[in-house]
């Protein structure tokens, strides 16, 4: 049962971060959410795609893997990737609020959270350190993102945008596999858009991001190639 508190110079003056990348450490995750202010930087390495929540709601997503619990961008302690998904770096903190503002809460029994060693959170006299500044940045920028999702998916939905999705994959040593319960942009449709149409999309912000999203499919590509690696015996 994670044991959240709002980060204080106080309770939390010897704290420690471990800031490593490894399964024991929580990394080992199918997927991280995401947003479309984020998608030209994943687009390079990750597969954007869409999913429904418990409740039936669509948001964007990074696809790490084929299977739940399943990173096939872990490398023993390194992430074999230049960029990491914001929801993977602000691993154990999250926004909390304290009245109407919005501030910086920890996980206490995140296994990353310890004393011993890591990045310090507070400098001797109680200024935020460097990485600590950095996490505000990083869980402002996330909320602020994730804010903008529900609109993003409503005027794809509104256009008729996303198509489910399943790709059948043969690997390396005959197995065959299957991924579905996912969505993505269909291009045919997004060809037929008049340019009025696309002309609201931009202005809207939500352009850019659709075409990343398209862009980042290629990438399924190389996860196979990821995949047929891990089950010979490497990442």
């Amino acid at each position: 049962m994670p044991r959240h508190a709002q980060v204080n110079n106080i309770d939390h003056k010897d704290l420690r971060i471990d800031t490593r990348r490894s399964a024991q450490l929580g990394d080992d995750v199918g997927f991280a959410a995401t947003f479309p202010a984020e998608f030209r930087d994943l687009q390079a390495y990750y597969p954007i795609v869409f999913r429904k929540d418990a409740h039936g709601v669509l948001a964007p997503i990074a696809l790490l893997g084929f299977e739940e619990g399943v990173n096939l961008f872990l490398d023993g302690e390194r992430w074999d990737a230049h960029y990491l998904p914001l929801a993977i770096e602000r691993q154990p903190f999250l926004i909390g609020r304290g009245g109407d503002e919005m501030t910086v809460h920890i996980d206490l029994d995140n296994p990353r959270v310890g004393s011993a060693a890591g990045e310090a959170l507070f400098r001797e006299h109680g200024g935020h350190t460097e990485y600590l500044d950095r996490i505000a940045s990083v869980l402002l920028t996330l909320h602020n993102g994730l804010q903008r999702v529900p609109a993003f998916v409503d005027a794809l939905l509104a256009h008729d945008l996303l198509e489910s999705f399943a790709l059948d994959v043969e690997l390396d040593d005959g197995s065959l596999n299957r991924l579905a319960g996912y969505y993505i942009i269909n291009e045919d449709r997004l060809r037929g858009l008049d340019a009025g149409t696309l002309g609201q999309l931009h202005a809207a912000g939500h352009l850019e991001p659709i075409f990343m999203a398209v862009a980042s499919i290629s990438n399924f590509r190389a996860l196979i190639d990821r995949m047929n690696r891990s089950r010979a015996g490497g990442r």
